[in-house]
């Protein structure tokens, strides 16, 4: 199976296609990676969701309407997985900064380490000997994509087979996947080493991985570590603070406004009655990390705002997230006095907006954020594991009337 285009209509076409299998049968077939262009057995629109050129509640009631809230149950809680990430990291928002701030060490070390640069190079390039691991390197550097399963066998072998620095490994996916989402990447790595559900490892095991890639990779148990004790130590007072979830300030409408629109919501819904002077698009997906980012990203982020441009009827200047200073000249220009752009969570795009944020103040520009009612009913549950937020799936379905 191939990826849909990055466009909204080749997203709900997918979607069309894919809703008979969102019931039993993905229940049943979710967890086995069938190998490159075969993974049919799974939506893959996480692309797609990811920029929300489809919203996570658009899947849902598609899955509902098909099979019941009981027959879609796994594929629900999938995809409300994606949002659970996204409020945890607004709760403890110095997650990411640590990350990159850890991320940016990694990398002086790589520099003055031979050793440890050649090793990472061979992961990278998919030169390890390990059969299964140098497919998924070439798999993700191919297509943009692994499958879910994969990405967890992948993270487990780089950090406890290979004993590579974490987040290495997650700046390798964020820079190829199609998907890759800061809060998504950092905690599902973050998981895998420990770190999230504190003290508990994934460990890739070598009747697991035989199993769900229906024999296409046969290891040895020696070719894995034996064990996978968590990375608590880089973390020793436990996990980063909550600090709650961050208020955006609203738009007023009685405000000339420019409208932003970035890859984290590519469908906004905006409020009855502003008026737009400007819009733009802002490509930002070559923030993702310090290495280059591969092309296939930078040209599905770019399709995909296009996309978003077109079906909102205006049209739009393309900005690439320079110098954070143009942001404000490009608004003033315009004569807006405030900037309107779907809700950016924690990562790459709202780092750009806060470094932004002295050139806006000195123009007297304020920026304001529109957030979807998907994530006020889900963030707010997001404070601890993943089951704290599976219990209350029934109250949101039925609070989004979903069901």
């Amino acid at each position: 199976m191939t990826l849909p285009a990055p466009t909204r209509d080749a997203a709900l076409a997918h979607i069309a296609d894919f809703t008979p299998h969102m019931g039993a049968r993905y229940a049943k077939r979710r967890n086995t990676d069938y190998g490159p262009r075969r993974h049919g057995a799974v939506s893959c629109l996480s692309p797609h969701l990811r920029r929300r050129l489809v919203a996570e509640d658009e899947v849902i009631a598609a899955a509902l309407a098909a099979h019941g809230q009981e027959g879609a149950e796994k594929f629900i809680q999938e995809v409300v997985w994606r949002s659970y990430f996204k409020g945890w990291m607004e709760h403890r928002p110095t997650t990411w900064t640590t990350y990159r701030d850890g991320l940016e060490r990694d990398f002086e070390v790589l520099t003055k380490d031979r050793k440890l640069r050649a090793q990472v190079q061979a992961a990278t390039e998919g030169r390890t000997g390990l059969d299964c691991f140098d497919a998924w390197a070439t798999e993700l550097v191919d297509t943009g994509y692994l499958h879910n399963h994969a990405r967890m066998w992948f993270a487990s072998i780089w950090i406890f087979t290979f004993g590579l620095p974490w987040r290495l490994g997650a700046d390798f996916f964020l820079r190829n996947l199609l998907d890759g989402d800061p809060a998504s990447n950092t905690l599902g790595w973050r998981w895998v080493a420990g770190l999230h559900t504190r003290g508990k490892t994934y460990a890739a095991q070598a009747w697991n991985i035989a199993k769900f890639t229906d024999g296409r990779f046969v290891p040895r148990d020696t070719d894995l570590a034996p064990d996978a004790p968590a990375l608590v130590h880089e973390e020793p007072d436990g996990l980063p603070d909550r600090l709650g979830l961050r208020m955006p300030l609203l738009p007023d409408l009685s405000k000339p406004t420019a409208l932003l629109l970035t890859e984290e919501d590519c469908s906004p819904t905006l409020p009855d009655g502003l008026t737009i002077v400007t819009t733009a698009t802002l490509e930002a997906s070559h923030l993702r990390s310090p290495e280059t980012v591969a092309d296939h990203v930078t040209e599905f982020e770019r399709a995909a705002l296009r996309d978003t441009a077109q079906r909102l009827g205006h049209r739009a200047f393309e900005m690439r997230a320079g110098l954070p200073r143009d942001l404000a000249k490009w608004a003033a220009q315009a004569g807006a006095r405030q900037i309107v752009t779907p809700f950016v969570p924690q990562g790459y795009v709202r780092d750009w907006l806060d470094s932004a944020q002295p050139a806006l103040d000195a123009q007297g520009i304020t920026l304001t954020e529109v957030q979807r009612d998907w994530d006020k009913r889900i963030w707010p549950h997001a404070t601890a594991g993943f089951f704290k937020v599976k219990t209350k799936i029934p109250a949101i379905l039925q609070d989004a009337a979903l069901v």
